[in-house]
């Protein structure tokens, strides 16, 4: 009830547990994760690399060609 000082604070994010964040680990290798996206993932930065290599260079074989401009615009 408000006013009478028993509020507990749970799930408010306000209270005794507010700031403690449960400890996550790695799901390929055990370390703990401690940024948000590695937490939210479920894979520290070194083992995402791992899974999910960076995409090959892709050069694209176009190239502008030299126009005249069209007449009457």
């Amino acid at each position: 009830m408000p006013g009478t000082g028993t509020d507990t604070g749970a799930g408010t994010g306000t209270g005794a547990g507010a700031g403690v964040r449960r400890p996550v680990r790695c799901r390929m290798c055990g370390r703990l994760l401690t940024g948000t996206v590695s937490r939210r993932t479920g894979l520290g930065p070194t083992c995402d690399a791992k899974t999910h290599p960076p995409a090959p260079d892709i050069r694209t074989w176009r190239r502008d060609a030299d126009q005249d401009p069209l007449p009457g615009f």
